[in-house]
């Protein structure tokens, strides 16, 4: 029995040793976990945590989610929520989505936007 202790300590030694090394090593990097989405978090943290593959909002829920108004592309050019801004790689905007595993389908005439998990 103490022979098979010691080896699950070892082995629990060995992950916590090489998890914390992986900890370390992200944060030297800078990185995180989740990916800062500026100030399109709140919608990031949302849609993270829901566990429906789809989740329909209207564009009024978002905008109460973030405390701000979406810019007036948004409620009139599809392409915002399907194509990420083009003057950058990625823009906060999107990774509030992109990052939660999920894309983004507006129907701009009844105002909702639906998030679709796994897709893409």
């Amino acid at each position: 029995m103490f022979s098979r202790e010691c080896a699950m300590f070892e082995w629990f030694r060995r992950r916590t040793s090489a998890h914390l090394a992986a900890l370390s090593q992200a944060s030297i990097l800078g990185e995180t976990a989740s990916p800062p989405c500026g100030k399109y978090q709140p919608l990031h943290k949302y849609l993270k945590g829901r566990f429906a593959t789809v989740v329909v909002l209207k564009m009024s829920e978002i905008e109460d989610l973030l405390g701000f108004s979406l810019p007036a592309h948004a409620r009139a050019d599809r392409e915002w929520w399907t194509v990420a801004d083009p003057h950058t790689p990625e823009g906060d905007y999107s990774r509030a989505w992109t990052r939660a595993s999920r894309t983004a389908e507006p129907n701009l005439t009844a105002g909702t936007v639906v998030f679709e998990e796994g897709r893409g």
